[in-house]
Formats: C-alpha cells, structure tokens, sequence
C-alpha cells in the first residue's frame, strides 16, 4: 500500500486545540437505530462519556474492545447520531486509507483522562 499524500500544513495552535485523551472503554452497545454504530461508555478518570462510533462491523466480536484503553478526542460538540448524542470521537487507525480500522492506544496503560501531546 502506497500512503496517502500528506494534508496541508496547519499552524501548531490549531493542532493544539484539539483535546486528545485516553480513556477506558468500559461498555459496548449496539445503538438500535443503526447497523454500523456502537455506543461506547468510556472512563476518563473524573467523569464517564457516551461516544458513539461506526465500528460495530469491523470486528468479529465488538465485545473485544471492552475494557481496552485507547485515544478519544474530547472536544468536539456534541453530535447527535442515529437519534442518540455522541460526547467524542473515537481515535482510530486505518479506515480512511480502506484498511480494517484498528484502536489508537497507549504504549502503556496510563491515567484514564491524560491528555496527548
């Protein structure tokens, strides 16, 4: 596979606004109205967070990821999804280059709720 072209170049401040955060997911759900999103109960230390993600197809057994840690960005706006609210973004691998998204996780586990960069 041949990467994709790199995106435009973005000022450092913008980068810095985004709020990355590890998280645990705690809960994995099927969210009714769709059949390509999971609801996510994720644990970031202080508080717990809804966050719905289009992954229920990716994997055999979506049941896998439960109890996982990886990296979620925290603040988006609220947005709702398949009648339901979503407080994040799930932060994966691979589904925009076509290939079987995976989890961004720590190299190790850390607090629930350390921030990236």
């Amino acid at each position: 596979m041949t990467p994709a072209p790199l995106k435009p170049a973005i000022p450092f401040e913008t980068f810095a606004a985004v709020d990355i955060r590890a998280g645990t997911i705690e809960r994995v759900e099927d969210v009714p109205n769709s059949n390509k999103l999971l609801r996510l109960t994720v644990n970031f230390g202080d508080h717990t967070r809804r966050i719905l993600a289009g992954i229920r197809k990716e994997r055999a057994d979506p049941q896998e990821i439960a109890g996982r840690q990886a990296l979620f960005v925290v603040n988006l706006p609220p947005r709702k999804m398949a009648g339901e609210m979503s407080e994040g973004m799930l932060f994966d691998l691979g589904y925009a280059d076509g290939l079987t998204p995976c989890l961004s996780v720590p190299e190790k586990p850390v607090p629930d709720g350390t921030r990236a960069g």
